[in-house]
């Protein structure tokens, strides 16, 4: 109850100043983004720093840094903002036709690559106006999902990475390894121990940043070399082509880069388990009529890929 009159007391306003002062890093950016006067954006700028006690931008020759405790609000910032947002935007009665609604959705490259295009056909076919926003995930906001899913309306992101959020299962695939077709390693035919010594080009790797299939190569007691790390699914292509390097991608992934030539896909010496790639939301979302409706398009899509499965799947 003792948050109730201070909440009361609050401008909002501040809180659009304070993201476009923290997204440009600049006041005169931040006024004409806001629509304001310098002097305006200015005088919030004060009370802001007065709300926390912060300078919230600081000098740094001719241009502006933020501070530790700026960036530290960037992101509570924006999604705060998002949500007022949205409050504002829901409608009593809603109808796709016209909606002018923007959906945002994280994913990695191969998972919105594979999926984005189905949905957006579909929801241009049945909500003209309404506009999609895809962007690519990264660890921070894996690891912080469940707050960066308050401003967004979903992340398409396989199992194993995400628990205790709502999910809709999307489309299975399965594990393939691709090597240059100049590889000779590959042509005499790959042994597990020839993956311990070989070169590898990973998407990502750290603690909390991995592919599931390199969890498994662990598990399997192979601790791979890896020369070079691209967080791009779509980019390893290039990093592969007349090297030694492998990279063990989804069969699906694996099938665009060999179209493109200069590559070849094997199938693994061992049972590698299948992918599963969900779409995960907020459970503020569950019952919105706008997300139950736009759900209901991924739910389509991927009974249009599961129904056409990887052409490799697996296999050389």
């Amino acid at each position: 109850m003792s948050d109730v009159p201070k909440l009361s007391r609050l401008d909002l306003n501040l809180l659009l100043a304070l993201d476009a002062l923290i997204t440009e890093r600049s006041v005169s950016r931040a006024a004409e983004r806001l629509g304001l006067s310098q002097p305006a954006l200015s005088a919030s700028l004060r009370r802001i720093r007065i709300q926390f006690s912060d300078p919230i931008l600081v000098r740094r020759g001719n241009s502006f840094d933020l501070t530790p405790l700026a960036s530290r609000l960037a992101p509570h910032a924006a999604i705060a903002l998002e949500g007022a947002r949205r409050v504002f935007a829901i409608q009593a009665e809603w109808s796709p036709q016209h909606s002018t609604r923007e959906f945002t959705f994280y994913g990695s490259d191969y998972a919105l690559s594979t999926i984005g295009p189905m949905v957006a056909r579909a929801a241009a076919a049945e909500a003209p106006d309404v506009r999609l926003r895809f962007q690519l995930h990264s660890p921070d906001i894996v690891d912080d999902a469940r707050s960066r899913l308050r401003s967004a309306d979903g992340i398409v992101l396989p199992h194993g990475f995400l628990n205790a959020l709502p999910y809709q299962d999307l489309w299975h695939d399965t594990w393939t390894i691709v090597a240059s077709a100049d590889n000779e390693a590959v042509r005499q035919g790959l042994t597990v121990d020839d993956l311990s010594t070989a070169s590898w080009v990973y998407t990502y790797q750290s603690r909390s940043a991995f592919t599931l299939i390199s969890r498994q190569l662990q598990n399997l007691g192979i601790e791979p070399a890896v020369d070079l790390v691209v967080e791009s699914f779509l980019a390893m292509a290039d990093f592969i082509v007349g090297t030694p390097r492998l990279a063990l991608v989804q069969s699906r992934l694996a099938e665009r880069f060999v179209r493109l030539g200069g590559l070849v896909a094997v199938a693994p010496p061992f049972d590698s388990t299948p992918v599963l790639t969900a779409l995960w939301w907020h459970p503020l979302f569950s019952n919105d009529p706008e997300h139950e409706w736009m759900r209901g398009l991924f739910a389509r899509a991927a009974a249009e890929l599961e129904a056409t499965p990887p052409a490799l799947d697996g296999k050389t």
